[in-house]
């Protein structure tokens, strides 16, 4: 039996799964997460890794460490070099406990100081982790991984992961990342009007609300499932969440109903599956036709029931699986990690 780590460290969350294996045959998987803002708190990561390590794993002791890192596109880094070396020099400190390996672009585990050599190569290469995933999985399919922060789009035929971009920027450019997310996007970033008073409002572009608040509000997520911080550093109940999204047309729960904060939110929550499943279908147009009757969506995610899906299905596929269905175990919010 072999024991792997795999680790992704985002720029919000820290991601961890423990896998235990027999040859081909995964016997024991478990993940964790756990909210870490970097961008706050890069000088602790090292001992935030160390501590999350220790809460997990405990005293085992791992073969291998499998390491794939979204932080470096933090603002606390000047550029994805720097941030890429500096998360590299925080999972060096692991050397002394399991070899440890770096997931790059093209799903190729490369040891520390090539990666040292070949930044974005491994910047942001977690998406190569789930399309490799979801090769073994379904032959011809598309996942759509709906994280806290943003959407990964990833194309497989026959078996093979058959992306365009490689780095965050090709993939904006082509379809396959959208920065929009379960929990932590600015309201301001999905829309420019919300439905008010029989018209449409202006938004202001202040961070006053986000995405977690509009699902916490249609009973999407859970106050469990709300891990960020707040964007007004208050709490995170329902009226919270309420008070929150009226504040984006600058007004209040003393001037809205409960009804109109909803319809606001509804509002917002089907410009995220539009904006979500326009990608998908910009990915599916450039596919070869015509494409596999058994062709599929695997959804991942926070947002895979609410977004992932119903973006699939804006999208026209008809064939929509949950990834941990296929897998067996409730991994799909950290996909990457188990990669």
């Amino acid at each position: 039996m072999c024991h792997i780590i795999g680790l992704d460290i985002g720029g919000a969350n820290l991601k961890l799964a423990s896998l235990k294996v027999a040859g081909n045959r995964v016997l024991d998987v478990s993940v964790y997460a756990k909210y870490f803002p970097v961008w706050k708190h890069k000088d602790r990561l090292a001992e935030a890794l160390s501590g999350f390590l220790q809460e997990t794993v405990k005293t085992e002791k791992p073969d291998g460490i499998a390491v794939t890192m979204t932080a470096e596109l933090s603002d606390a880094f000047q550029t994805k070099r720097e941030g890429v070396n500096y998360i590299l020099d925080c999972v060096a400190l692991f050397s002394d406990r399991a070899p440890v390996w770096v997931l790059d672009v093209d799903a190729e585990l490369i040891r520390i100081e090539e990666a040292r050599l070949k930044p974005l190569r491994v910047a942001a290469a977690n998406w190569a982790a789930t399309g490799w995933l979801a090769a073994k999985l379904a032959r011809n399919c598309i996942v759509i991984d709906v994280g806290s922060t943003s959407t990964s789009i990833v194309p497989v035929l026959q078996g093979r992961v058959i992306t365009n971009g490689k780095t965050d920027l090709e993939k904006l450019l082509v379809g396959e990342l959208v920065y929009t997310g379960s929990l932590r996007t600015n309201v301001a970033a999905i829309v420019d009007y919300l439905p008010v008073k029989g018209g449409l409002a202006r938004v202001s572009s202040e961070h006053f609300a986000q995405s977690a608040d509009v699902h916490l509000i249609l009973g999407n997520i859970t106050i469990e499932d709300y891990t960020c911080e707040t964007a007004d550093g208050k709490g995170k109940t329902l009226h919270d969440s309420m008070d929150r999204l009226a504040r984006v047309v600058c007004a209040d729960t003393e001037m809205l109903s409960a009804n109109e904060i909803k319809q606001m939110a509804l509002y917002i929550h089907n410009k995220q599956i539009w904006q979500i499943g326009e990608a998908v279908t910009q990915v599916l147009t450039r596919l070869p036709k015509p494409i596999d009757k058994e062709f599929q969506a695997l959804v991942a995610g926070v947002g895979k029931a609410f977004l992932a899906k119903k973006a699939a299905e804006q999208a026209g596929i008809s064939k929509i699986t949950d990834i941990d269905e296929l897998l067996g175990s409730k991994v799909s919010k950290a996909l990457p990690a188990v990669g």
